[in-house]
């Protein structure tokens, strides 16, 4: 899968229960206060507990200025898709285009049938749901009589309108490869729950998704994917969403870049104002900071980004053996130059890959990737420079905050409110976020196309994992220093051992990787 490339948004899924609305409400002003874009509440209409939705969500977007609200997702078999379709529409009116429409097929059968409402097979329920998108479009559509004959709705020359204040999305909780293939077909939106949809699965709903659009003759980015998320600050990091802010950023981020996932969706109960607060003006910002960054680097070789600063390299640099002339991309080779005296790996017993054909035939598009991830690898050099300028400037105690914000600002790191930390910590996670993505975008790629690529791809991610732990140690080494300025001395060792480990890593993964990258079928 891959980035689709859309604006970033971040919102809450709050409960409707009749004896706490008025914690809800408290709620959703809390994240309208705090910047968030979208509060969203389920819809039961049989559950004697719950208020109704659309009632509940008139008057949230009532007490609140700024969020988008939606029903995640509105119940179609006891809600009439022409009486829904008016509803949505009035809101959106009211609240000068504050409204979107998360709908589902329908489920607790039994529930919904008590209430006068049809039972539906599960084949039943998704055409009945395709019937009702045409619907509902049909009467958010000018012009005369609308009419549609469905085997579960009708139409006979019904009057459009009103009409939105704006295009509102029809956004789809969709599990099952059939409803996926519908999404995909018809929807502008995906909205699954991770509880039911875990991460590791989002892959292959993905593709489900892809290929029903482009077999409807539409574009995968047609289809925004949101995702209603739960969580923990507390944990170890090792399951998803459960540890440190720092966790969450990271791992919302690799969904954006390699599922892209767009619209996360934090489910909030009731008294949940640190979580809320938490995601809002910690969780969302840094997400947004990391996807920029990986966005900005992916696009710097386009055209389309600002052009990021590339390292020279090193006057000793010894030429890269090996590589036929023709591939038309250099490696950056590693000058041999070590600052520590600690080793982490021995890099004698590195493997290496095949040894070029002499008929290898290498594309245009192939030498773009792997010239696409020198230049990456150049950004980081650059980055890793400046880290290290500014550690010596705080070691020698001549560091000017008001230059080195002004250094800052001309960076892909920048922060509102800059901190040596911050700085520190944002690069941190950069290299985090981008061996993350080699390895479960890239290397797989690499593995399927070229068996014998197998040992170097294993030593590249075993590299990676050692790269993680040095960058733990800048961290720690980080920390004391705030409390005790004597740590300078722990983190500038701590720095020169992650410049030795990076830089050797990223010469040796080019050295490996670029002729490979030029004549496989890569997606980038």
């Amino acid at each position: 899968m891959s980035d689709y490339g859309h604006e970033l948004e971040f919102g809450v899924f709050l409960p409707p229960a009749a004896d706490q609305f008025g914690e809800a409400l408290r709620l959703a002003r809390l994240a309208d206060a705090s910047g968030l874009e979208l509060v969203s509440l389920q819809d039961h209409p049989y559950q004697e507990r719950f208020l109704d939705t659309w009632t509940s969500l008139a008057v949230i977007a009532a007490a609140t200025e700024n969020v988008r609200v939606f029903p995640n997702v509105a119940n179609l078999p006891l809600r009439p898709p022409s009486v829904l379709a008016r509803s949505a529409a009035s809101l959106d009116i009211i609240t000068g285009g504050r409204v979107e429409l998360g709908l589902g097929a329908g489920a607790f059968w039994d529930a919904i049938v008590a209430m006068g409402g049809p039972r539906r097979t599960a084949g039943e329920s998704i055409d009945a749901l395709a019937e009702a998108i045409e619907v509902i479009r049909a009467l958010w559509t000018p012009g005369r009589g609308a009419k549609f004959e469905g085997k579960h709705y009708t139409l006979k020359g019904a009057h459009p309108g009103p009409f939105p204040a704006h295009d509102i999305g029809i956004w789809l909780g969709a599990y099952k490869p059939r409803m996926l293939r519908l999404v995909g077909r018809t929807a502008d939106g995906w909205l699954p729950s991770s509880p039911y949809a875990p991460p590791e699965q989002l892959t292959d709903m993905n593709r489900i998704i892809d290929e029903a659009a482009a077999a409807a003759g539409r574009s995968p980015a047609d289809i925004r994917r949101l995702y209603n998320i739960s969580g923990s600050f507390s944990g170890s990091g090792k399951e998803f969403l459960r540890g440190p802010v720092p966790v969450w950023v990271e791992q919302l981020a690799e969904l954006a870049l390699t599922e892209g996932t767009s619209g996360f969706v934090l489910m909030v109960d009731a008294g949940g104002d640190d979580d809320l607060r938490r995601f809002a003006e910690e969780v969302a910002p840094g997400v947004r900071e990391l996807v920029d960054q990986e966005r900005n680097l992916g696009t710097a070789t386009t055209g389309t980004a600002a052009t990021t600063t590339t390292a020279a390299p090193p006057a000793e640099a010894r030429p890269v053996a090996g590589l036929p002339e023709n591939l038309g991309v250099t490696p950056t080779p590693d000058d041999g130059t070590r600052l520590s005296q600690e080793r982490l790996w021995d890099e004698s017993v590195r493997p290496t890959g095949p040894a070029p054909s002499a008929d290898a035939v290498y594309t245009a598009t192939g030498r773009a990737g792997g010239q696409q991830l020198i230049d990456i690898h150049d950004h980081l050099r650059a980055e890793l420079s400046r880290v290290r300028s500014l550690v010596k400037q705080v070691a020698d105690g001549a560091l000017d905050v008001g230059a080195a914000r002004s250094e800052i600002n001309t960076m892909t790191m920048r922060q509102n409110n800059w901190t040596l930390g911050a700085f520190c910590e944002s690069y941190c996670r950069l290299v985090t976020v981008h061996h993350t993505l080699e390895d479960r975008q890239l290397y797989p790629q690499l593995r399927r196309g070229d068996a014998r690529l197998a040992p170097v791809l294993d030593r590249l991610t075993e590299e990676h994992h050692v790269i993680h732990d040095v960058l733990e140690r800048v961290d720690a080494a980080l920390v004391a220093t705030v409390s005790d300025p004597s740590g300078i001395v722990e983190l500038s060792a701590a720095v020169d051992l992650l410049t030795d480990t990076l830089l050797s890593h990223l010469s040796y993964e080019e050295r490996e990787l670029v002729e490979p990258m030029a004549r496989l079928p890569i997606r980038h």
